[in-house]
């Protein structure tokens, strides 16, 4: 399979478009998923997944695709985003969310889709692709999140602490040093206690601290939601509820021993040099067991997915997984 390699000038985002489609699809509990298509309603169907887990779609990430070429489906997973109940963690696991993507890709009419997702959305888009295989055109990945306990200890305990030192006492402070041996632990307390202003208090913190860590420029480059009490709550409960169980697998390194399952499907990794929130080593050794797929190491790059060199490798990639069509 041939993948195209980097050309100059670096490719950047399609031009801003308008959902031309939007609306909550009901589940078989209390959860309402917000989702909305754009693009072409008659072209190649992509499925974008957002990162957290409790973050949210927003419009930028339409901006991967060609609107001319893509049917663009996105939708906020389970107690985020503009999905209803918010923050809620009733229900909300790897398999109930991976429920909702089969029943959103029958609402809409799809019988296979290009999968698209960074950090927390290439493990979803993985875990789909390994459950669903049959259901997967090709997948774009950025930022490969195993869910490890590994990937976990370094963010979270130690490791991303000794490079951003400044934002990691930010982290730490709302939490008592007798506390600080298991700093999930302790934020899970909070996060889910009945102590509303201490909740807002460590979300905003917890927020903040993967936030200040997503860009190689640093804590400035913060983007302004993370501190923003609203998404906040949302993104740090759902997170840690998430990584507290272990993302819900049956054991811990549950993808990279299931990969042979989806190693048959097209799939290119774009995957930041300097990827602090997830490091590359996770990229790393899922490319080693997966060779087949395209593994594009962006070399002046962190996390985040509006980083220039990360934007080149997913526009590239979304150009790539269509040609497979032709």
């Amino acid at each position: 399979m041939a993948f195209p390699t980097p050309a100059e000038p670096r490719r950047v985002l399609h031009p801003e478009i308008e959902a031309y489609a939007s609306g909550w699809m009901p589940t078989e509990g209390v959860h309402e998923i917000y989702y909305e298509e754009s693009g072409n309603p008659h072209g190649l169907p992509v499925l974008v997944l957002h990162g957290g887990p409790g973050g949210a779609v927003n419009p930028g990430m339409r901006r991967f695709f060609d609107p001319a070429v893509y049917r663009i489906i996105m939708f906020d997973q389970r107690g985020c985003g503009q999905s209803r109940p918010h923050a809620s963690l009733e229900d909300n696991t790897t398999w109930t969310l991976i429920d909702d993507i089969e029943r959103l890709r029958a609402l809409c009419g799809v019988d296979k889709w290009v999968v698209f997702g960074g950090s927390w959305g290439s493990t979803l888009s993985m875990a789909y692709a390994i459950t669903h295989p049959e259901r997967v055109i090709a997948l774009l990945l950025r930022g490969i999140f195993l869910l490890t306990k590994k990937e976990l200890h370094w963010f979270y305990q130690d490791g991303a602490s000794m490079i951003f030192p400044d934002a990691w006492e930010r982290f730490i402070a709302p939490i008592p040093k007798a506390e600080r041996g298991d700093l999930m632990a302790a934020y899970y307390k909070r996060l889910i206690g009945d102590d509303v202003a201490e909740r807002e208090r460590c979300a905003v913190a917890w927020s903040s601290w993967e936030g200040e860590t997503v860009s190689v420029e640093g804590p400035n480059a913060r983007p302004d939601k993370f501190a923003e009490p609203d998404f906040a709550v949302a993104f740090a409960r759902i997170e840690n509820w998430f990584f507290t169980n272990a993302g819900f697998f049956e054991e811990d390194g549950w993808l990279l021993k299931n990969v042979d399952r989806m190693r048959h499907i097209p799939c290119w990794i774009a995957q930041g040099r300097f990827d602090v929130v997830t490091p590359i080593s996770g990229a790393w050794a899922l490319h080693r067991a997966w060779p087949e797929a395209h593994l594009d190491i962006v070399g002046d790059a962190g996390h985040a997915s509006s980083e220039p060199g990360i934007v080149d490798s997913l526009v590239r990639a979304a150009d790539w997984a269509a040609s497979l069509q032709e």
